[in-house]
């Protein structure tokens, strides 16, 4: 496994744990359509009579930030494709609920250790 692959590897399980701490219920994790992979894919419920909402998650890791961020790595083509592989998956599971799209940023030091961990929430509104 490539040094990038293992550091994305770590990321995601990171994302995953945390998100699963907040109670969210992973429900995939790097589900391939035709499109792409997915990082996560979740299931939350907002409140107490709200009904659960799917959400997709972009996981993107780096090791130190001397050239950018993880989030200056999500451009427009990369929201494009999220985008498009959250159609895909919802149609193909036949999924009528709301959904949203955020995305985990994970900054490691070079031990691998959580400098910073961001979760964004709904990066594409609308």
């Amino acid at each position: 496994m490539s040094q990038h692959n293992e550091v994305g590897k770590i990321g995601e399980d990171l994302a995953r744990k945390f998100l699963e701490e907040k109670g969210y219920k992973i429900l995939e994790q790097n589900y391939r359509t035709r499109f792409a992979e997915i990082d996560l894919v979740a299931e939350k419920s907002e409140g107490f009579l709200e009904k659960s909402k799917l959400i997709f998650i972009e996981v993107r890791t780096k090791v130190g930030e001397n050239f950018g961020t993880p989030e200056d790595t999500i451009n427009k083509k990369k929201l494009f494709k999220v985008l498009q592989n959250a159609k895909s998956y919802t149609g193909f599971k036949n999924w009528q609920g709301a959904c949203r799209i955020d995305a985990v940023c994970i900054v490691l030091n070079r031990d691998m250790s959580v400098s910073r961990l961001t979760h964004h929430e709904n990066i594409i509104a609308g």
